[in-house]
């Protein structure tokens, strides 16, 4: 097909007329601010303007576009630029920061049309454009103030948009800027200009949940011209299977071997472009004896179900006991019995996984996206048989996690194929595979009974809690025990019986999930509990506000509670606005651990380094759009005592930062905040020192 020519940021280029425009601008024109979130014209993340209007490129052919005009974040004026960059800092508005340059396109496009726009015209602006992290309140008030400073001719470009650098004060965060301008680095804008010599690699995988891979045949797609490697379970030099707590996933299926889920990889192919590699995918032959898969818990637990490992299909069994609950529920005035089904979950984070892997003497080292850079290090090292020093992990900027980037997906066949082929590969999920593979929020079955007495005071419980675990163990053991220690909810009362089941089945792997368990048995506790108040004749916030654990009360779990136990004070600081909205207001308590939990030692490290008259903070815990970069920024400036400018925040790298450990169960802050405060500390004590000064 013929070129076509268009104009891109006031420039002229011609592109050929049968290439996407995100292949244009991403690849050729190196346009990173403009992301690929789906390629499927569904999220918005590749918002441009096409002759003023916002629309998505990644369903735009450049055959359709001859003689127009289009605009990413890069060619936004200068006063443009500063403004969205104030207001998206001062508002907040910026988390993981994937979907903010389409969100500043969209706001732009609303703004030339109308420089004074309503809260509800932006809403319908950026109604196309999905936001994972912020809940969309944020941004529009974010697109707001750019509208008010551009409208009003504000000068911003000398604001610092923060007051004193210290914890609890208000600051703009530390990559406010790169995000919305989309001049920061995620891993899938690694190219074959910033690293040359990348090829591209992809995994085959299978085509039924539960099958015996018979034969694979893999010489047509190794004589495909273009192909740089094509791998099967052979090639693996370590344990074909990972895991992040359990090794039993299969890195890749092996000839002979049963496949778990639709996910599975079982070869694993690498080209020299994209297109080569789709072509190599093709043409690998592989023959399946297929088997009737486990679908749910109940066909996995019957009598002679199928195994879906040889472990058997239970993973982990939790049996919580306080008290006679049967007698206790017996002897109550009311009770309630009632089953419940919540569901898998997508994490819906908007940047899909990308792993960037370059090989170097006897190892690799990976650009990653994920929640830890040491979990990766550990799992990709045992799958290449090597020490975990022989593998370095680094962040680059990372576009949401939510408990879905907790397990590797991509990271380790990455790895594989930098160790075997010597070369730099780039391995990237579509959004299809993404949304296959990576672990979901757990689906749980919940039979549950509820008792109190003729009062509405809650007596006891009574639970069974049945979770699909999916293909591998995940995170399914450590989820299953919070959803039993949290089942019974934040009240006072302490007979319970409390039994759950983590099953496997066929289906795609469950794991961590923001709640990590708890949503899914407290809903029934509280649903439970609305019956209830029925029965005794007391409203919903009555019954929850009689039975709210106080400090120094015992909760259901057998823990005390101390003196920052918020709970009536937070029923008591709602009751006015619950009952001025009903009956279109429901309402619900939930307790949730912070941390590692159930009693095991949580940690936290940073590393401070002096150099060049700045100080340098070397931390190993992911900043996934939480916040953590600009949280370790605000400590150690005060804790230290000095200035923002004085400081350099690091990005995760397992080759000089600590392990600080997952960045999960919202424990960064104070783990590693606490970690940061007291290396502060003693260089401000050495600071001290060396300048003769007097430590206060």
């Amino acid at each position: 097909m013929s070129s076509c020519k268009l104009w891109v940021n006031d420039k002229a280029i011609e592109a050929e007329g049968s290439r996407k425009l995100l292949d244009v601008l991403r690849n050729d024109l190196r346009l990173k601010s403009v992301k690929d979130g789906c390629s499927e014209g569904a999220c918005g993340t590749c918002t441009v303007l096409i002759d003023g209007r916002a629309m998505k490129c990644c369903v735009q052919k450049i055959e359709r576009l001859a003689g127009k005009h289009i605009v990413t974040v890069e060619g936004l004026s200068q006063k443009e630029k500063d403004a969205f960059v104030f207001a998206f800092g001062e508002a907040g508005a910026v988390q993981c920061g994937f979907c903010i340059p389409g969100m500043v396109i969209c706001g732009k496009a609303l703004l030339d049309a109308n420089p004074n726009p309503s809260r509800l015209e932006v809403v319908a602006a950026i109604r196309n454009n999905y936001c994972r992290c912020t809940g969309y309140k944020k941004i529009i008030d974010g697109i707001l103030l750019a509208g008010k400073i551009l409208r009003e001719n504000i000068d911003v470009s000398t604001k610092e948009g923060q007051k004193q650098c210290r914890v609890g004060s208000r600051l703009h965060r530390i990559d406010v800027e790169s995000k919305v301008l989309g001049t920061g680095v995620f891993v899938d804008d690694l190219d074959a200009v910033s690293l040359p010599g990348m090829c591209y690699g992809s995994a085959v995988r299978s085509q039924y949940p539960r099958a015996i891979v018979k034969k694979i045949n893999i010489e047509k797609a190794k004589a495909l011209p273009g192909v740089v490697c094509v791998l099967t379970a052979a090639d693996i030099p370590g344990s074909v299977k990972v895991g992040h707590i359990k090794q039993d996933w299969d890195t890749m299926i092996p000839e002979g071997s049963c496949t778990h889920f639709l996910g599975d990889a079982i070869v694993l192919v690498a080209a020299e472009t994209p297109e080569i590699l789709q072509q190599a995918k093709d043409l690998v032959e592989i023959e399946y004896e297929e088997l009737k898969p486990v679908t749910s818990p109940q066909e996995a637990l019957a009598p002679g179900a199928p195994l879906v490992h040889q472990s058997g299909n239970i993973l982990s069994h939790e049996h919580l006991v306080r008290g006679n609950a049967d007698a206790v529920i017996a002897a109550s005035k009311y009770k309630v019995t009632k089953h419940y089904e919540t569901p898998w979950t997508e994490h819906a984070f908007m940047e899909p996984e990308c792993a960037v892997a370059l090989p170097f003497a006897d190892g690799v080292f990976i650009h990653s996206t994920d929640q830890g850079t040491y979990d990766t290090r550990r799992e990709t090292s045992i799958m290449l048989g090597l020490p975990p020093e022989k593998v370095v992990v680094e962040n680059k900027l990372v576009g949401g996690g939510f408990g879905g980037k907790e397990d590797v997906t991509c990271q380790h066949l990455a790895a594989l194929i930098a160790y075997k082929t010597k070369r730099i590969v780039k391995v990237k999920l579509t959004r299809a595979e993404s949304i296959l593979i990576h672990p979901k929020r757990h689906p749980m079955s919940i039979d549950m009974t509820t008792a109190c007495d003729e009062t509405g005071k809650l007596t006891a419980m009574k639970a069974v809690i049945v979770s699909d675990t999916g293909a591998y163990a995940s995170l399914g053991g450590p989820v299953l025990q919070r959803a039993c220690t949290h089942a019974a909810g934040p009240y006072n009362y302490q007979v319970i019986d409390i039994d759950g089941t983590a099953v496997y089945t066929n289906n795609p792997p469950a794991g961590a999930f923001r709640g990590f368990g708890v949503t899914q048995t407290i809903f029934a506790t509280e649903m439970n509990l609305n019956l209830l108040a029925e029965m005794v004749g007391l409203d919903p916030w009555e019954i929850r506000y009689k039975n709210a654990i106080r400090p120094g009360q015992v909760l259901p779990n057998g823990q005390i509670t101390d003196a920052a136990t918020g709970l009536v004070e937070t029923l008591e600081a709602v009751k006015d606005e619950y009952y001025k909205n009903l009956p279109n207001v429901g309402i619900a308590c939930a307790l949730k651990n912070a941390g590692v939990g159930v009693g095991l030692p949580d940690y936290g490290r940073a590393k401070l380094i002096v150099q060049d008259g700045k100080i340098h903070i070397y931390a190993g815990a992911s900043d996934l759009g939480q916040g953590l970069a600009t949280v370790l920024i605000q400590v150690v400036a005060e804790a230290v005592g000095v200035d923002a400018d004085c400081l350099i925040y690091h990005n995760p790298n397992t080759a000089d930062a600590p392990d600080s450990g997952t960045s999960s169960g919202s424990r960064q802050t104070l783990i590693t905040g606490e970690a940061a405060r007291r290396a502060s500390k003693e260089l401000r004590k050495a600071l001290f020192k060396a300048t003769g000064q007097t430590y206060n």
